[in-house]
């Protein structure tokens, strides 16, 4: 169970008892006795940017707003020095309407979509390549000692995974630090709720790290090198061109941590080794949050 002190040092941390975002569901189970579970909510938001309509997503419905921004700001839409005047969320037409300085078209852009790997099928407009040329991640040095403290307070932080399941977390983190942790049935959702909170409140990506449960894939990588974060780890597995991507842009990329394990195949020379894996309690083979194979 998470201590108070562990929650505290979040400045936003998932609310499993939050309104709308599970309900309760009846059934059987194989015993034939009748029961009830929580399960998630998954409904559709639709972003405009300005005037014009760009994609209704599947989400579980919380922080639409940054949503929205880290989606439109994740797409190359919202660029840099471009002033967004407002945003504003109407939960009864579950619409979110970006509003900014100047006029914005994107006709041919959202002609051209790809369909990701991402769970509630994510969507890439125009180039998914697009922008990472000129990327330069900074370079963060990154304690071992941080990346299993990180690692053992996250999976302990009460969250939707563990009240319902059929989710993904991801969050970001300063040194030891967990500073954001956004969920999602989606993880690129739930990616993009981090970006738009970054954008919104102006935080530099320079030294963080996004810590993820879902998969390591292209679009996962993507989203982090443009969001300027240098390290992205996981519980979970990796994909071929995930990792060729992170190679290309010199994103550390570490995935399938549990317990004392963990496997760099991106960046190893900006890890620190300053914990002995020797005196990392390990996880057992059964547990709580999704394993590595997932």
């Amino acid at each position: 169970m998470a201590k108070i002190d562990d929650l505290q040092d979040y400045l936003i941390a998932p609310d499993p008892g939050a309104r709308r975002l599970t309900r309760a569901v009846g059934g059987v189970d194989h015993q034939g006795i009748s029961t009830s579970i929580s399960v998630v909510e998954e409904r559709p938001l639709t972003i405009f940017l300005n005037g014009q309509e760009i994609v209704t997503a599947m989400t579980i419905g919380d922080y639409p707003e940054y949503l929205a921004l880290g989606f439109l700001r994740n797409q190359g839409m919202l660029r840099d020095g471009e002033t967004v005047e407002r945003v504003d969320y109407d939960e009864d037409l579950e619409t979110v309407v970006v509003r900014t300085d100047g006029q914005t078209t994107y006709e041919e852009k959202l002609k051209k979509k790809t369909r990701t790997s991402g769970c509630a099928v994510g969507t890439v407009f125009g180039d998914m390549m697009e922008g990472l040329e000129g990327v330069r991640l900074p370079d963060l040095q990154v304690r071992t000692s941080d990346l299993y403290t990180l690692a053992a307070r996250i999976n302990r932080t009460p969250s939707l995974y563990l009240e319902a399941g059929a989710i993904h977390g991801t969050v970001l983190c300063q040194g030891a630090r967990p500073l954001v942790y956004m969920e999602d049935v989606g993880r690129h959702n739930a990616v993009d709720k981090i970006a738009g909170w970054m954008l919104s409140e102006g935080v530099s990506a320079a030294d963080k790290t996004l810590y993820t449960t879902g998969r390591l894939t292209s679009e996962m990588v993507i989203k982090t090198a443009l969001m300027g974060i240098p390290v992205l780890a996981s519980r979970s597995g990796f994909t071929a061109w995930g990792v060729e991507i992170a190679q290309q842009v010199g994103l550390t990329l570490i995935g399938r941590m549990r317990g004392k394990r963990f496997i760099c195949l991106s960046g190893e020379e900006r890890l620190l080794r300053d914990a002995d894996p020797d005196q990392i309690t390990d996880e057992p083979r059964k547990s709580g949050r999704k394993g590595a194979q997932e």
